[in-house]
């Protein structure tokens, strides 16, 4: 599939692609040895719609397609894939918001989630509850005109930082697995939440991660998203989209480490010839060059399939997800190896990618359970006789 871009599309991709030249290439090696959450970089983002990319304008939401929101994150994360995804997480949340609050909450939040004066995160992952969400055992029970939750959550993006976390908890009977689950907003500074220590990690060191607490946490009832049991209807539209953003993202990285080695090739001379003169260096440019062209096609494919509500679209963006994230993590390792020695040091940037680009392929579902997803789907259509329909 070849996609054509509108001229709105390359209005935002060329809008998307300066603010990353400008915004976050010239800090993400700072923001990464510091652990620096960019908080005000973030709001300058928000200032060009990137903070509630495909929410609806209704209530200041940018109002772009899913294709749209893909092609904006790929360029803002050739400047940095981790501040990109924070981003991609936080423009997750907010649809979550949008798309299944009250229209009270909807009204009351949704235009601060859109200026980044409110941050959002998203609160699925427990302790004993990664891949399979639906045994979280953390619970919200009724009292009066409030819940009151216990229980934690681990690897939260933003944790400490954010000001509202959306979470997904049992409001039934904790056995029942998916049919207990609901999505409940909790402010930050609400008393008996608790935030642990900032998570030392490999990558994404630009965004804080830390487990949360719920001792006793009181929320009102009309902080609930959706219907009780509802939570995990909404966890998996959220995460056909965030599979898609964290694919983009890796699309970002993977581009711009391909151009940084592009670049030292024609600098670096062994042998009395430019790396680019050799033929095998050649060939492994070219190899880096087609496995990007393929996964991007893969991921606008997956984008534009949520935006026509094509009955593929989970199969698709699961394929993508997968796809995506394995394939740009391996050309961005090509690009260190081109760049020999150079590639391992922090200043050239692109030990840097890697990193950051390596924890994509565990989040938002691992790959391990995107190939679950894709073989469950190929097994149905198999039974239907149209497995290639």
């Amino acid at each position: 599939m070849q996609f054509k871009f509108t001229e709105d599309q390359q209005a935002f991709k060329q809008l998307a692609k300066s603010f990353a030249d400008d915004y976050f290439a010239p800090n993400a090696n700072e923001w990464d040895e510091n652990c620096h959450f960019p908080r005000d970089v973030l709001k300058k983002a928000a200032e060009l719609g990137f903070g509630a990319l495909y929410c609806s304008d209704q209530y200041g939401g940018t109002g772009l397609s899913r294709l749209d929101s893909a092609i904006v994150l790929e360029q803002l994360a050739t400047g940095c894939p981790s501040t990109t995804a924070f981003l991609s997480i936080h423009n997750m949340s907010t649809w979550m918001i949008d798309s299944f609050a009250s229209e009270e909450l909807r009204q009351r939040l949704v235009p601060k989630l859109a200026t980044m004066q409110l941050i959002a995160s998203y609160c699925l992952t427990e302790p004993s509850a990664g891949s399979d969400a639906a045994s979280g055992k953390t619970t919200a029970v009724r009292d009066g005109d409030d819940y009151i939750i216990n229980g934690s959550k681990v690897f939260i993006s933003g944790a400490g930082e954010s000001d509202l976390y959306l979470v997904m908890l049992k409001t039934g009977n904790i056995n029942d697995g998916a049919k207990a689950m609901s999505a409940i907003l909790v402010e930050k500074d609400t008393k008996g939440l608790v935030f642990g220590a900032k998570e030392k990690k490999m990558g994404w060191n630009s965004q804080p991660t830390a487990e949360m607490t719920f001792d006793n946490v009181r929320v009102p009832v009309s902080n609930l998203i959706g219907k009780e049991g509802e939570g995990f209807k909404i966890a998996m539209a959220g995460l056909d989209g965030g599979r898609v953003n964290i694919a983009a993202c890796s699309l970002g990285g993977a581009q711009m480490a391909t151009e940084k080695a592009a670049n030292y090739m024609q600098e670096r001379q062994q042998f009395g010839k430019n790396l680019n003169e050799f033929q095998a260096l050649q060939f492994k440019l070219a190899d880096m060059l087609t496995n990007l062209k393929a996964a991007r096609l893969m991921v606008y494919n997956a984008a534009d399939s949520i935006d026509i509500q094509s009955p593929d679209k989970t199969e698709n963006c699961a394929m993508a997800k997968r796809f995506a994230t394995d394939t740009c993590f391996n050309i961005v390792d090509d690009a260190l190896q081109l760049h020999g020695g150079y590639g391992y040091i922090h200043e050239y940037g692109v030990e840097r990618i890697l990193r950051d680009l390596r924890v994509h392929r565990i989040l938002e579902g691992t790959n391990e359970i995107m190939r679950l997803i894709i073989s469950r789907k190929a097994i149905q259509k198999s039974n239907q006789n149209s497995l290639f329909l």
